[in-house]
């Protein structure tokens, strides 16, 4: 069914509906709202401080526009709400200005502080009708909501003919809506109560076809036939007692899970989920020389150039004096050096291979590949690594690195496909970082704390959730945090900034400068918040906090610590929020992330990014975990009891499946 069947759509407009994954009328039924305001027009006179309300008024003066910088304004004018003159300020709308005509009646969202008569308002509406709901859709450049609610309205004749993926078994047990009505009430909804079936619905049904799918691959993986690697284990025991360090036992019992995943018949597919700074590399590198001692060659694909550095640089230290050749292979290699490095790879004379997605280049062929390691797994697509696991003639064996602990509950339910190995605890040379939650009222104590690691020749992070300033004021940004610390260390010290704007190039430098001491505070935004290993810093300041959540913070508490130097992390906040004090009492990232579930704050399961393998168009894994857990159960029933060989699109999913996507 294509969008151009629908009013209003033209090729422009699927152009933009393209860039949303909206690529047909089923994906633009299926394109469900992330949140929706509920319209209840007020009273000026019974706003309550620091409450967004809607309020019906008319324009009392010209609109004027402010401009602070380039593309970033602010549009001030008077209007009257109830004979009162109120100001109104609105930032970012200075395209608006002709549309707001004196004496036109519009509606504004915002906040009214009565001390300074200001309304901010965070947007206008206009022909707006009172005690409705509107549904808010995630949005690209060039298409509005209302665009987009109208274009997915004229859709709605089509909503029969999408198919309902809950089994009629499950859909009777627990009383579900139609599809179809499930469909028109997320999208038009008369009620709450109607938004709450539809969710119920929607998202049951998602998370049933993807624990479905998981369910598949945990079975198909049980009977995968893979390389049955051939070693002596005392050469690996060797390897273990030269270390000038003791392993955990988290470790310990992962490098003996891995070792018997290599010895069996069956294809390895495991998932190392350990917290940040665990120790998961050196669990990788026995990986490694077992399979190295099988004859085989090993591919470490890692998310960015500077980790495939750190990795190449420290598989160097380990295997060097081994005789296991090491090479990287990165996107900043020339062609003539990369071709180089195909031709020897070709010809078995590179054992391993570090990189990035250079190592799934079509060129690149393995002559015996036995083993590929893709760490954090979660920042790769599903075709980046399906792609790495066809380079072997044979079926290589695959290990997954995480450092993003959630719960083991819904890990196994999450990564259901792939056998678990958790690493909780830390190694034994390394000290808990110290976490202190301070106001900004207390900056000179973070600052006085950060000069006295600097003295002590150590570096220091600091990180803003924002690249420039907005319109949220209270909010600190890195460009601003620069121009402050400079100030405050009166120009005396080496502070750089680097964000995900960034040209790479650009970032790779600044990081090789802070890696090598160069740079003596390190301003960024959340990019440095995955593997990134520097030793000398010492210090982590995050600002604005709680705009985090509190797996988000632990992943960048964990970029500090990475030694046996006392380390430190300051939480900047001015709101009194007892969540952050479950940073300063642990820093047990799996218990973190159990609070993470129990609190049901803002924030992403799995840290700062956004997972690029499991995304869902409804539902929330923290928010739906019940909903999870019984999807899981239900799916494995279905499966399990062959019920799903009266459903032909189950039957062409169990028969297909061969990667979860």
């Amino acid at each position: 069914m294509k969008l151009e069947n629908i009013s209003g759509i033209g090729p422009k407009t699927v152009k933009i509906l393209n860039k949303l994954d909206i690529n047909n009328i089923i994906d633009l039924l299926t394109y469900y709202p992330y949140r929706y305001n509920f319209i209840n027009i007020k009273n000026i006179n019974d706003a309550i401080e620091n409450e967004t309300i809607y309020i019906k008024v008319s324009i009392a003066s010209v609109p004027k526009v402010n401009y602070i910088r380039k593309n970033f304004n602010f549009l001030t004018f008077s209007v009257l709400s109830n004979s009162n003159v109120i100001n109104v300020k609105i930032y970012n709308r200075a395209f608006m200005k002709n549309n707001l005509r004196v004496g036109k009646e519009i509606v504004l969202i915002g906040k009214y502080d009565r001390v300074k008569n200001l309304f901010t308002a965070s947007d206008i509406k206009f022909n707006i009708t009172n005690n409705t709901i509107e549904p808010i859709y995630h949005l690209t450049e060039g298409i509005t909501n209302n665009s987009l609610r109208k274009y997915i309205y004229n859709s709605l004749d089509y909503k029969k003919e999408l198919l309902d993926l809950v089994p009629s078994y499950y859909n009777e047990k627990y009383n579900f809506i139609n599809k179809d009505k499930a469909v028109e009430y997320i999208h038009n909804p008369k009620s709450s109560e109607q938004i709450k079936l539809a969710k119920l619905k929607l998202i049951y049904e998602e998370l049933f076809e993807y624990t479905f799918k998981i369910n598949c691959l945990k079975q198909k993986n049980k009977n995968t036939i893979g390389i049955n690697h051939v070693f002596n284990k005392e050469d690996i025991d060797i390897f273990l007692n030269s270390l000038a360090f003791k392993l955990t036992e988290d470790q310990l019992k992962a490098i003996d899970e891995i070792i018997k995943d290599l010895s069996s018949n069956n294809r390895m597919n495991r998932l190392v989920l350990g917290d940040v700074g665990s120790g998961k590399t050196i669990v990788a590198i026995v990986a490694i020389l077992a399979n190295y001692y099988s004859g085989y060659q090993s591919a470490f694909m890692a998310p960015t150039e500077i980790l495939a550095n750190q990795h190449y640089d420290v598989l160097n230290s380990y295997f060097n004096d081994l005789g296991i050749k090491v090479e990287l292979l990165t996107g900043s290699k020339t062609k003539k050096q990369k071709e180089g490095i195909y031709q020897k790879i070709k010809d078995n004379k590179i054992d391993v291979v570090v990189g990035t997605h250079s190592i799934i280049n079509d060129s690149l062929e393995f002559k015996k590949l036995g083993l590929v390691i893709i760490d954090e797994q979660h920042l790769f697509g599903v075709k980046q690594r399906n792609s790495l696991q066809e380079k072997g003639n044979n079926l290589p064996d695959v290990l997954y690195l995480s450092a993003t602990p959630i719960p083991r509950t819904y890990a196994l339910t999450i990564y259901g496909d792939l056998n678990l190995s958790l690493i909780k605890s830390k190694p034994h040379m390394r000290k808990s970082v110290i976490t202190k939650v301070k106001k900004e009222s207390e900056i000179k104590d973070v600052l006085f704390a950060m000069l006295e690691e600097i003295k002590l020749g150590h570096q220091v992070f600091v990180v803003s959730p924002l690249i420039e300033d907005n319109n949220e004021s209270t909010l600190n940004n890195v460009k601003d945090l620069k121009n402050k610390l400079n100030m405050a260390f009166n120009n005396k010290l080496n502070i750089e900034i680097i964000h995900g704007k960034m040209k790479q190039s650009l970032k790779d430098a600044i990081m090789s400068d802070f890696q090598n001491g160069v740079i003596n505070v390190l301003i960024s935004t959340t990019v440095i918040e995955v593997g990134i290993d520097i030793p000398n810093a010492t210090m982590m300041v995050i600002y604005n906090a709680e705009r985090f959540g509190l797996a988000a913070l632990h992943q960048l508490r964990g970029r500090v610590g990475r030694n046996d130097l006392q380390s430190y992390c300051y939480l900047i906040s001015n709101y009194d929020n007892d969540r952050l004090s479950v940073m300063e009492s642990s820093t047990d990232g799996f218990y973190i992330a159990e609070k993470d579930f129990e609190q049901r704050g803002h924030g992403d399961l799995f840290g700062i990014r956004q997972s690029g393998d499991i995304t869902f168009k409804i539902a929330n894994i923290k928010e739906n975990s019940q909903i999870l857990l019984q999807a899981n159960k239900d799916s494995e029933e279905y499966l399990n009891s062959d019920k799903y060989l009266d459903s032909n699109y189950y039957k062409s999913v169990k028969d297909k499946i061969n990667f979860l996507d």
